[in-house]
């Protein structure tokens, strides 16, 4: 029997036999289960939601679920109408944030009780060690910096 050489090959890495497989033919594999459950965009959303929508928004409502265009937030009522208003600079926001227009619509649900009051203040900065530091200085690009110097942050914070 002839082997298909199909769609299905395309997305399945042949071993090689001179050694390990690249690392970029088993990422697929491992997220596709992880994607399925939450799209990227709608994880960054809700990992940067207090960054999207201001501090003030961000004690009174809760992003739930983002689906194909449609974003599902949480409030209580009085503040539900007060979005409404606000739905179109909301929508431009977000979709700044996320770089491209995915969000089209806003849907909002009573939330069983008031969210959280507001979330609670970041712990100071975590002084990285010097040569950590140092490293991070000879990276070019303002942002990427500025991304690296907070991953080593998270990674100090819980070392003693």
């Amino acid at each position: 029997m002839a082997k298909d050489s199909g769609k299905d090959a395309a997305f399945t890495p042949a071993r090689s036999p001179y050694g390990p497989r690249p690392l970029g033919a088993l990422i697929p594999a491992l997220t596709r289960p992880a994607f399925r459950r939450k799209s990227p965009a709608g994880a960054q959303l809700m990992a940067d939601w207090a960054e999207v929508v201001g501090p003030a928004l961000a004690a009174v409502t809760t992003p739930r679920r983002f689906g194909i265009g449609t974003l599902t937030i949480a409030c209580s009522g009085p503040v539900a109408m007060e979005l409404t208003h606000l739905a179109p600079q909301l929508i431009d926001r977000i979709n700044a944030h996320l770089g491209r227009t995915m969000v089209e619509r806003l849907r909002f649900v009573q939330a069983q009780q008031a969210p959280a009051a507001a979330p609670p203040r970041p712990e100071p900065p975590v002084p990285l060690p010097e040569q950590v530091e140092q490293a991070v200085a000879t990276v070019p690009g303002e942002e990427l910096r500025a991304a690296l110097a907070k991953l080593g942050r998270g990674v100090y914070r819980n070392r003693s």
